[in-house]
């Protein structure tokens, strides 16, 4: 039995001690995070409790907009600035769920953790000396995505749900795994074959994660900059000049991964006009979580990131070398 089931009569308590229950993912929103609110949000409503999405994300990358374009109106969503106009006089009556996340500076707000002190995390993330301290966790390293952990609390309790919420779920199971080629057990095909029965649909999921032709292009730029280290690590950098999203950079390190003898990956450039982005991708034999700690930024053993301001895209790639080759020795 899986780590969400077997705490779900303790979560369950949870849930029906409180009158008025926020849910919140990680900053920069991705479809396992938002799918896994969305999905939490079902289960909320079978037990008639009171809940509110807190997205304060200004802008998102084209899955989780289209998701939000479709569900504009169906889906109870505020910013975190609007909290007092919803949140319990007697704070034993709120419940935060975070999910997707256990790292306490990269949720969508870090006040709002402050403003409710009953929490708990939903999420498949190792943890870190970042990790939320106070909160009752449900973390479960072993399975996909948290769409997967959610997946098995709809699937135990019977729930039924509509097959376009079905895709968004399956969506967030497929981003996570790379179309299930990274983390996948035999209870995420289990995940998914249960979604496809409530009606998920695989060419919506493909719509879903459709790319955008001239980010594509961009992306296979930095193809021209990979190198190797150490002969399983691929490296590569994108030019000063340009700016990436952050599922860019994501996306081109799942694609390093692809290369023969490749272990792990990382991928540096500019998200913004003072930020820089890092990216890492793991098949799980190279311990990319230690060099990401190390840099301020955070993950799993398969994935994760670090975000840097106010620098440069050399001086992060000369910090990242020099953990790896710490790593290394």
């Amino acid at each position: 039995m899986s780590t969400i089931l077997k705490e779900r009569k303790r979560l369950n308590k949870k849930i029906k001690k409180a009158k008025t229950i926020f849910l919140m993912g990680h900053k920069d929103l991705d479809l396992d995070a938002l799918g896994s609110c969305i999905g939490m949000s079902i289960i909320l409503n079978k037990k008639n409790k009171k809940w509110f999405i807190i997205v304060d994300d200004q802008t998102h990358e084209a899955g989780v907009s289209k998701v939000l374009k479709e569900l504009d109106g169906c889906l109870n969503i505020i910013k975190s600035e609007d909290l007092e106009q919803y949140i319990e006089p007697k704070d034993e009556k709120n419940l935060l769920i975070v999910l997707d996340t256990n790292k306490k500076n990269l949720v969508q707000s870090e006040k709002v953790l402050k403003q409710v002190s009953n929490k708990v995390i939903i999420d498949h993330h190792d943890k870190g000396k970042n990790s939320i301290k106070d909160a009752y966790e449900i973390i479960d390293t072993k399975v996909s995505s948290t769409c997967e952990m959610i997946t098995s609390i709809i699937d135990f309790y019977d729930i039924d749900i509509d097959p376009y919420y079905s895709t968004i779920l399956l969506s967030g199971i497929v981003l996570d795994t790379n179309n299930f080629t990274l983390n996948t057990q035999k209870e995420t095909f289990y995940a998914a074959y249960y979604l496809t029965s409530l009606g998920a649909s695989a060419k919506k999921v493909q719509y879903l994660l459709k790319q955008d032709l001239k980010e594509y292009t961009e992306r296979q730029k930095l193809l021209s900059q990979i190198e190797t280290i150490n002969g399983k690590i691929a490296f590569t950098k994108a030019s000063p000049n340009a700016i990436y999203r952050r599922e860019d950079l994501a996306k081109m390190a799942d694609t390093l991964l692809f290369f023969n003898n490749i272990e792990a990956s990382f991928v540096i450039g500019k998200t913004g006009k003072d930020i820089i982005g890092l990216s890492a991708r793991s098949l799980g034999n190279y311990d990319i979580i230690k060099i990401l700690e190390k840099l301020g930024g955070g993950g799993d053993t398969y994935n994760g990131a670090a975000k840097f301001e106010k620098t440069t895209i050399n001086k992060v790639e000369t910090l990242l070398k020099e953990e790896i080759k710490k790593e290394g020795e």
